[in-house]
């Protein structure tokens, strides 16, 4: 769907976050990370913030966006807040996705995501001894396939090949995503759910969310962040970042993407968005927290997420942290 890049054109970014064992510096994690203030002006950069990245599921608030544009009216602020999440396909998320796909005269075949175990640990503890299979309801982004055919249903559009590029569905998230980045799309790929992923800059994901937190009160934008706020547990789950964040930070909102990336808003303060080049997880929580430290989040609310310690034997024996470049 797009020209593959090769290692000549990643740029050379900083290092964003340190592992440090007993002192020794063990690993670093490169990325990009930018900061917007209230109005959506640069405050803060480090590495090429404008080249194209993949959000991956960081696009999920603004394509929520487009599905209500398209027609989506979701029958509680429930729906629209799973429709935008990556849920940890626990009970209450399954039973939520199957009863969105059942409102619109459909069922869990009709779903164009890959069957997969629970990624709630005990859930999936427990589906294992049960000896169930994986499931297209249990894939993280159920809650937005199900709603993405609930947009097509209520647009009169066909579900059948719902996630080619060229339904009209997609063709609305494509455009919005462009509109709420102010710049375009400059590759469109499949993404691991199987639904077309944009390309978008680090700023440009940043300015997208930040739109939604300071969108007019009952505005389609204001929709999806109030939803998401108001229902953390929906948007990931139990023991997951993103629920427990917006839980601890009132007015935040937040959504995580695989491969490194995360974004944040705080209406009146602005936006955080990231990307660490090595695609892991690991450093992407300290990177966050130091951002949003440049959005005057308190750090005695950013501890937990500041600093993972390191185990050595039965001690902790260093940290992952961001690295200078971040800090105040």
């Amino acid at each position: 769907m797009s020209a593959p890049q090769g290692p000549a054109d990643w740029p050379d970014n900083p290092v964003l976050v340190e592992v440090r064992r007993s002192g020794f510096l063990e690993s670093a994690h490169r990325g990009s990370l930018v900061v917007l203030d209230a109005t959506g002006s640069v405050t803060f950069a480090a590495g090429a913030v404008d080249r194209p990245v993949l959000p991956r599921s960081s696009n999920k608030p603004v394509q929520a966006t487009a599905l209500l544009a398209a027609g989506w009216r979701p029958r509680s602020p429930e729906e629209l807040a799973i429709g935008a999440g990556s849920h940890n396909g626990e009970d209450g998320h399954r039973e939520l996705a199957a009863a969105m796909l059942a409102a619109a005269g459909l069922g869990p075949d009709d779903l164009g995501c890959p069957p997969a175990l629970p990624q709630h640990e005990a859930t999936r503890a427990a589906w294992l001894v049960e000896g169930r299979q994986p499931d297209r309801l249990a894939m993280n982004c159920s809650g937005k396939h199900a709603a993405m055919l609930s947009a097509c249903v209520a647009a009169g559009w066909p579900t059948a090949g719902y996630l080619d590029r060229d339904h009209p569905l997609q063709q609305v998230i494509e455009s919005r995503l462009a509109e709420a980045a102010a710049e375009p799309v400059t590759a469109v790929v499949v993404d691991g759910c199987g639904a077309p992923q944009h390309a978008l800059s680090v700023t440009g994901l940043a300015r997208g969310v930040l739109a939604l937190v300071q969108a007019p009160e009952g505005s389609r934008d204001r929709s999806v962040a109030d939803a998401m706020r108001a229902h953390p547990w929906l948007v990931a789950g139990t023991g997951r970042e993103d629920t427990d964040l917006m839980t601890a930070i009132p007015g935040l909102l937040v959504k995580g993407g695989a491969d490194g990336v995360h974004v944040a808003a705080l209406p009146g303060r602005g936006a955080v968005a990231l990307k660490l080049d090595d695609g892991g997880d690991r450093g992407r929580t300290p990177a966050l927290a130091a951002g949003l430290r440049r959005l005057r989040v308190p750090d005695e609310v950013l501890a937990r997420w500041a600093v993972t310690p390191l185990s050595g034997g039965d001690s902790v024996v260093g940290e992952v942290r961001a690295a200078p470049l971040l800090l105040l």
